[in-house]
This record gives structure tokens, sequence and C-alpha cells, in this order.
């Protein structure tokens, strides 16, 4: 029989957000327990610490910890104690007061709720035996990691508690789009917690690479759009400017979106790195890559195609002038043939 009196249980939300403002603190390490190789912690984005704010839910004190991963995304994460993470009603008006606080503090730091993501995770630790005690509970459990008050299918309820990984005998992570349920006997959650803030980081980068990419290609189609009959000359400096942009921020981009990949890949088969693969696998974080990278190719084509059709219509040009030229020079020596022409006749 589970003792709940026992058994710490804990809501932990996360917030992250693009802000105006550029983040800088002190480096802040995260205590990682499991076993992982030496590098981990180097080979992961570090966050800095921006500060901190206290607020009243539920009754009690909870601290808003700020911090930032460099240079615009700033993470607000609160640790609320509850007396029982199974009553879902309670979690939820919990969760939302939360929220409440972190997006108001987001706006303070210059942040658009638009391009933030939300994710609760649901920690049950200090209880003895298998973690599959608690899947008694499978349904609120399935309820609160994917956000939804209305009672599930069982069928959805079976398919979402598929989503697993374990560490060792005795703990159980469970992992979902809007949240993820984290079972430890001994408290041993911080690595867990940590890689499901980066993958939540990541899919924040992508889907504001995603917008700005949007935004880019509906410019350039504004730009060739607005390009006059043979008037290609008088953008010929912009064009070049705009091209050497996109293929800096193709560059810079990718660049970016693909260091966390290779250097979680380079964890191995570590714990960490199947669980990253996991998160990211539900966060869907491969068709997004997809997508930004077929939107970088259209750009360059764009770009490209624009750039050629000014080449050509350059040489076009060239070529007219050297005909223009080729006729006056022709009319002149048709001119002096004339002249000569009258010479002799006057002199006979």
């Amino acid at each position: 029989m589970v003792n709940m009196a026992e058994i710490k249980q804990q809501l932990i939300t996360l917030l992250l957000g693009k802000v105006t403002q550029e983040l800088a603190g002190e480096v802040f390490n995260p205590t990682i327990i499991k076993s992982s190789p030496v590098y981990y912690k180097t080979a992961v984005p570090r966050q800095v610490i921006v500060g901190q704010q206290n607020f009243t839910i539920g009754g009690q004190n909870v601290t808003f910890h700020l911090r930032g991963y460099q240079p615009d995304v700033l993470l607000i994460q609160t640790t609320i104690d509850v007396e029982s993470i199974f009553n879902k009603e309670g979690v939820f008006a919990l969760e939302k007061q939360s929220y409440e606080h972190s997006h108001r503090i987001l706006k303070e730091y210059g942040g658009d709720s638009l391009f933030s993501e939300e994710y609760s995770v649901f920690v049950v630790t200090n209880y003895q035996g298998d973690p599959d005690q608690f899947l008694k509970h499978r349904d609120v459990i399935v309820s609160l990691l994917k956000s939804e008050i209305l009672d599930l299918d069982p069928q959805e309820v079976q398919y979402t508690l598929g989503s697993r990984i374990k560490y060792g005998n005795n703990d159980l992570s469970i992992i979902d789009w809007d949240g993820a349920f984290l079972f430890d006997p001994s408290g041993d959650i911080g690595e867990d917690l940590e890689l499901l803030t980066l993958a939540n980081l990541q899919l924040l980068r992508h889907r504001i690479l995603d917008h700005q990419l949007d935004g880019r290609l509906s410019r350039m189609a504004e730009l060739v759009h607005n390009i006059p009959a043979g008037g290609m000359r008088l953008r010929g400096k912009d064009l070049a400017q705009k091209m050497k942009e996109t293929m800096e921020i193709r560059m810079v981009s990718i660049s970016e979106l693909q260091r966390l990949e290779r250097d979680i890949k380079l964890i191995g088969d570590w714990y960490s790195a199947r669980f990253y693969e996991l998160a990211a696998t539900k966060f869907k974080i491969d068709e997004w890559r997809k997508t930004i990278r077929s939107k970088l190719e259209s750009v360059e084509d764009t770009y490209s195609l624009v750039v050629e059709n000014f080449t050509v219509s350059t040489k076009h040009r060239a070529e007219w002038v050297q005909i223009i030229l080729f006729f006056i020079l022709q009319l002149g020596w048709l001119f002096m043939l004339v002249i000569e022409i009258l010479r002799f006749l006057r002199k006979s």
C-alpha cells in the first residue's frame, strides 16, 4: 500500500520565450547525477542566471527562477509542492496561475507569447517500489500530460503511456507534447529536466526561424514583383546585398540549429541521448527541420534566379551596346568613303 503522505510530489512549470533584451549573467551549472560522459556539461547550450521573482500560488511562496540561453531566449522555471499530483483539477489551477505570472515576466523582458513554449513536468519522488504502482492513476496522468480536463479514450491513454523510458529499476519517465511525468525514488531528475528544457528550446528556435523565413520569402516575392522591365540595373547593388545576407543567414541558422543535435549525438547511447531523442520525436523536431531546410532552399533558389536574370539582362545590354557601337563605326567608315569619292570626282 502506497503511503502518499510520505511521497514528495511537485509541479514544475517551464516557460521559454524570445525576448528583446540581451540576456547576461553568471553561468548556471545544473546538478547531474545520472551517469553521463565527462564532456556532457560542455556539450549542451549553457544557461545564465538572470534573476528571480516571488509570487504566492496556492497559499505558498513560489520562486520564479529566471535563466537565459544567450543571446535572447528567457527561461522562467518554477517548482510548486502539491499535496496530490493526481488531483488534476487542483494541479490545473496551480499550473494556470504559474503560467499567468510567467507570461507577465516574459512580457517585462520584451517577450511575445506567440514565440514561447510552455511545458509542465509532474514529479513524484521519495517512494518505494516499482513506479508502475502509480499507473492506477493512468487516466489522470495522461490528462495532465495533454493539458486536457476531459476524460480521454482508453486507446489514447495507452498510446500516450507508451512514450516512456527507464534508467534504473524503480524510476520511470513518460514524455508527451505538453508535459512529462518523472518518477524517481531518489529525486534524481536534474538531467531529465534539463533535457526536456533543451528540447523545448530547440522547438522554439525552429518556430522562430520558420517565421523569419516566411517573412523573407514574402519580401523576396514583393521585390521580384516590383522590378520593372529593363529596371534591373537600378537594383543590382540591392540584390547583391540581399543575396549575401541570405547566404549568411542560411549558414548561421543551419550552424545554430544543428549544433544541439551534433553535440547531443556525441553522447552516443547514453541515457541522456535516448531521453532527448524521445522528447525530440514527441516535439516533431525532424519535421520542423525538414520544413525549414525546404524554405531555406526556396529563398536561395529565388535569389539565385533573380541574380541570374540580372546577370543576363546586363549581358544583353552589353551586347546591344556593342551592336550600336559597331553600326556607328560602320557609319563613320561610310561617311569617310563618301568624302573620298567626292574628292576624287572633283579632281576628275
